[in-house]
């Protein structure tokens, strides 16, 4: 299984380096010399050669990309890093998107909610879109402590505590559409 883990930003230099946008919580598991990533979309895999923090992003060579031109190729390319089946970040209070995907959403009182059917990183907060069926109107319940108390991977289960009048307004703003 693939994760996103960096954008290509600009080139760096004449030699092919790239600053990157990191997008993983732990870039240490994912960019480091050695490691390969993939090009999202394109088939095409690179090795890292080294990295290094340059301004608070990451600076990347890779393996055969060794002019200026070879880099700026690169510039707007989504990077993908392998993930094994079931791996959990260290951090037992994160998780992985699609580990997240499907989970049954219920309220502290066991009310049915829906499944979580995506995961939405906004500036803000992360939000996690639930619906009780495919037809149903998507709830959107901000992925935070104080509204989801408890996730539970190995009970594919999230039991939510939505403050009042976030799931009655959700609905109502969904039937009128």
């Amino acid at each position: 299984m693939r994760v996103v883990v960096a954008r290509v930003g600009r080139a760096l230099g004449v030699k092919g380096d790239l600053l990157v946008d990191v997008l993983t919580d732990e870039p240490e598991r994912r960019l480091f010399a050695g490691a390969d990533v993939h090009i999202m979309g394109s088939g095409r895999t690179l090795r890292i050669e080294s990295e290094r923090p340059h301004g608070g992003r990451l600076c990347l060579h890779f393996a055969g990309i060794d002019d200026r031109s070879a880099a700026e190729s690169l510039t707007g390319s989504m990077l993908e890093a392998e993930r094994a089946e079931g791996e959990r970040p260290d951090d037992p209070d994160e998780y992985y998107d699609d580990a997240l995907v499907g989970l049954e959403v219920v309220t502290e009182a066991g009310e049915r909610i829906g499944s979580v059917t995506e995961v939405l990183h906004l500036p803000a907060q992360d939000v996690l879109a639930v619906r009780a069926t495919p037809e149903a109107p998507e709830i959107l319940v901000p992925f935070v402590s104080e509204i989801v108390p408890v996730v539970d991977i190995d009970a594919s289960r999230i039991v939510i505590r939505p403050p009042e009048g976030l799931l009655e307004a959700q609905e109502e703003s969904g039937e009128s559409s």
